[in-house]
């Protein structure tokens, strides 16, 4: 069967720290929300880190927008997370599964949770974590549950039963919704739609990708054999 767009019903989130390409990304009607976090704003070569939250927000007013607390002490996370919800109604606050000791954020979820925040968690690869976050932030705000697929596919690990079971965990909560994180393919975005996966966050180089869908197999291969042939010859090889 070609897969088809427009049929999707899990939502794409756009994942990037680029300020234009984020209020791009935004415009595009198949574009449902944006994510980021400190690793992507360092590679963008972001320094203030309010200066730029503020920046986006000015742009997209009209979809959810996900911004991670950076501390590793839970006191500290929640101060952060807490100036973080303030800066927009649209804003969802990424709390990390566990501090770098492996000490569960499980509490001050819960705490976020009752009260109000917008919760994105993320990093999540286990579903003994989807359990213990599922249950800490209950029904109380929309929430999200961020669970890492494409890093588990990295380990050997086939995700999609995985993320199925964490489809079945969130349904006692229906303001939770399961993001399939860190994809690697534009195939992933069929994968988590065939189970039944709320979100998923998807990179610039994954999205442009979006065009070849349906695209005609022949025609493709006959495309790769012109690409081959022409840089053969572009590179002057002689046997």
């Amino acid at each position: 069967m070609t897969p088809n767009v427009s049929s999707l019903k899990t939502k794409i989130f756009a994942d990037g720290a680029d300020l234009q390409g984020m209020i791009e990304m935004a415009r595009k009607p198949h574009i449902a929300g944006l994510t980021t976090n400190p690793t992507l704003m360092h590679k963008a070569g972001i320094t203030d880190y309010r200066s730029f939250a503020r920046d986006v927000l000015k742009q997209i007013t009209d979809k959810p927008i996900s911004f991670e607390v950076f501390s590793d002490d839970f006191v500290e996370m929640e101060r952060q997370g807490n100036e973080i919800a303030s800066w927009g109604s649209n804003v969802y606050v990424k709390i990390p599964v566990t501090n770098c000791k492996r000490e569960s954020a499980a509490p001050l979820i819960r705490r976020l949770a009752k009260a109000k925040v917008n919760l994105n968690v993320t990093a999540l690869m286990t579903l003994a974590q989807v359990r213990e976050v599922s249950s800490a932030l209950e029904n109380h705000a929309a929430s999200c549950v961020s669970v890492f697929a494409g890093r588990i596919a990295d380990t050997g690990r086939d995700p999609v039963p995985l993320m199925t079971e964490a489809v079945s965990i969130l349904k006692k909560y229906p303001k939770q919704e399961l993001i399939w994180a860190s994809p690697r393919e534009l195939l992933n975005i069929f994968q988590a739609d065939a189970i039944g996966c709320h979100i998923i966050t998807v990179t610039n180089d994954v999205l442009k990708k979006l065009e070849l869908v349906g695209k005609d197999l022949a025609d493709y291969s006959l495309e790769t054999v012109k690409m081959f042939h022409c840089d053969a010859g572009a590179a002057g090889f002689k046997l």
